[in-house]
């Protein structure tokens, strides 16, 4: 029984009350009136002028439908309630959003409603794929990213990952905040209307956007399938998997779809293509199937011609608004960009000042210090004068001290000149005295063999002469043994046998040699004392190294024998 049959008296007016994605609204409508003008009504206060697009869905016995605009509300059914309840959602969906959205209402309403068909699941998505629309839901919701203001936890709750998604990945809620908040803060300076078209753009090309399911039967008996309709065409879908179509209807493909009562009929384009009917058990949803395929395919073939006068002055004010838009989006971000300068300007005045500040306190104290230490340094400027005029007087010292020494320096190379050339004459003597020892020793050598043959040549006289004074008679016997000593001169001759020896001679040779022998010893004294002498001048200029490279002789090395002679001064002679 309807509202209208309630009482003979029927009200004027009945509520409802419309929600739609971002509000509900509630009004007061005639009883006679369409369901075009209550669409209208909505269209009207929420600013909406691409109509074509959205609907007023409504509940009937746990099946969607739409309310149909040239019926009266109330002849259609809808559900007996004081206030009727309605769902103001898009009924149809663009091939290309980015061409067809006009209005930003528009598209605010698609992505707010495809939005929520993501997250219930009403379209899959990849996860990967939901983290970028979630992060591009977020910069249409929050705006650019800022560290400062967007502390960890803040998407805490929001709703932006399907459940299937939170529950196929071991991870937190903040690891899933941490990776949306990466993509986020990537989109910094995009405007909300350009984040919803993002967010739109890449949800149209998920397998499932768009389509409305109903269940099928390809013959009365078996084979369950899933009919879709979307603004493609018609698309076959096992019921198991609703993202690849086992078969596909293009709109441009379809030469006439036929209904009659339970079977659907889908005739192609092409005569030669086997017709494809399929079964459906509800009488409701079949009427929605019909409802959805006349209304789809003529949106697919606007689309393809000419837009009409009014679609053109929306798309030609569309892109007036979004210039105008722009420009003030870029009006602001200069103001907001001069608005931080001048803040970073004002915040480095500030630390300038600050900065200044603290400058200027320490230099008054260190100008206190400074005062302090002027009459430090005063003091001290005093005594280093002082001590500046003795240091003068000590550097004159010091020169003439440095002069003196140089003068010394002078005499005493003079002096090591001379001490050398002495050096090198002892030298040379002592050369000459070793030469003369070795001359000496070979004379004295051969004055000992001289000797030694004059000792053997007298020996062999004596003995001669012995026998040659020999009596041969006994008279003899009473000379004496020996010559007298006071004999000069002994001349023998016997036959071919002569002997001449003088000892004067021998006496004469001895003398001599002694003489030179007292002679050499003197000299060498001599030198040796002049030896000794030219070392203790040595050793008073310090040059004992130099001595000891040049081959000084010591005393030890220059105490020549004093037996050299000793032979000849211990020669006797026996005559």
């Amino acid at each position: 029984m309807s509202i209208m049959g309630l009482k003979k008296k029927q009200p004027k007016t009945f509520k409802v009350k419309v929600i739609t994605m971002d509000a509900e609204m509630e009004f007061s409508c005639e009883v006679k009136w369409k369901g075009k003008d209550l669409f209208d009504l909505v269209c009207r206060t929420i600013g909406l002028r691409e109509t074509w697009f959205f609907g007023l869905q409504f509940i009937v016995k746990d099946t969607f439908a739409w309310l149909k605009p040239e019926k009266r509300v109330l002849d259609q059914e809808v559900p007996k309630e004081d206030p009727i309840t309605f769902h103001f959602l898009a009924k149809f969906y663009p091939e290309k959003v980015e061409e067809e959205l006009v209005q930003e209402i528009t598209q605010h309403l698609f992505f707010l409603q495809v939005k929520k068909q993501i997250l219930d699941e009403e379209i899959y998505c990849s996860p990967e794929a939901s983290v970028l629309l979630a992060s591009y839901a977020v910069q249409a919701k929050y705006g650019d990213y800022d560290p400062n203001f967007h502390k960890p936890g803040f998407l805490a709750q929001d709703e932006l990952l399907p459940k299937r998604v939170l529950k196929q990945y071991q991870m937190t809620a903040d690891m899933w905040e941490e990776k949306i908040t990466a993509w986020y803060a990537e989109h910094r300076g995009i405007a909300r209307d350009e984040a919803e078209m993002e967010y739109l753009k890449i949800a149209q090309d998920l397998e499932m956007y768009g389509v409305n399911y109903f269940p099928i039967t390809q013959n009365k008996r078996d084979t369950d399938l899933l009919l879709g309709v979307d603004a493609l065409g018609l698309h076959i879908y096992i019921p198991d998997n609703k993202l690849s179509s086992k078969k596909s209807f293009a709109w441009s493909g379809i030469r006439n779809i036929s209904y009659s009562e339970k079977e659907f009929t889908i005739k192609p384009l092409d005569k030669k293509a086997e017709v494809f009917k399929f079964y459906s058990s509800q009488l409701r949803v079949n009427k929605l199937i019909l409802q959805l395929c006349i209304e789809n395919h003529d949106l697919f073939m606007r689309r393809r011609k000419v837009d009409s006068i009014e679609v053109q002055q929306m798309k030609a004010q569309a892109r007036e608004e979004k210039a105008r838009k722009k420009m003030e989006r870029q009006r602001l971000a200069r103001e907001k960009k001069l608005r931080e300068e001048a803040e970073r300007a004002k915040e480095d005045l500030e630390r300038r000042l600050y900065q200044l500040q603290d400058e200027s306190r320490l230099a008054n104290e260190a100008l206190i210090r400074s005062e302090e230490t002027a009459d430090l340094l005063a003091e001290k400027a005093q005594i280093a004068e002082e001590e500046a005029k003795l240091l003068a007087q000590k550097a004159a010292e010091a020169e003439q001290e440095r002069q003196r020494l140089e003068v010394t320096a002078l005499k005493t190379k003079e002096e090591k000149r001379l001490m050398e050339q002495k050096m090198r004459e002892a030298e040379l003597i002592a050369v000459k005295l070793v030469e003369e020892s070795e001359r000496r020793s070979k004379e004295a050598e051969q004055l000992k063999q001289d000797l030694n043959e004059a000792r053997e040549a007298e020996r062999r006289a004596k003995h001669r002469l012995l026998e040659i004074t020999k009596p041969s008679y006994p008279v003899i016997a009473s000379y004496p043994a020996h010559p007298p000593a006071d004999v000069g001169d002994l001349n023998l001759e016997s036959g071919s046998f002569k002997f001449d020896f003088k000892d004067t001679d021998m006496k004469r040779l001895s003398m001599e040699i002694e003489r030179e022998r007292v002679e050499y010893m003197e000299k060498s004294k001599h030198l040796q004392e002049q030896l000794k002498e030219l070392k203790t001048e040595i050793e008073a200029l310090k040059l004992e190294e130099r001595q000891a490279n040049m081959g000084i002789p010591t005393n030890a090395t220059m105490e020549f024998s004093d037996n050299a002679y000793t032979p000849l001064s211990n020669v006797s002679f026996l005559l």
